[in-house]
């Protein structure tokens, strides 16, 4: 496990210790799971980017035109 020093603005600390103490946690779980949640994010961003480049419209088109055509249901009609 590794060290890092942060500085961060005062208002930002206040923030992360409350919701670490609401959420029974340390600040220094909570900061690395906020991490961890942002590098998730990331990487996902770039999963979707990266797998929608290889898409091509006529392997779409093939699975839609499966959908069998009736009327939406009450609420989806937009």
């Amino acid at each position: 496990m590794s060290a890092l020093s942060l500085r961060l603005p005062n208002s930002i600390h206040r923030h992360i210790k409350e919701i670490a103490k609401r959420e029974g946690v340390s600040i220094n779980h909570f900061i690395s799971s906020a991490v961890s949640e942002k590098i998730s994010a990331i990487m996902t961003e770039d999963y979707l980017i990266n797998r929608a480049k290889r898409a091509r419209k006529a392997d779409l088109k093939k699975i839609l035109d499966k959908v069998p055509d009736r009327e939406p249901l009450p609420g989806d009609e937009l």
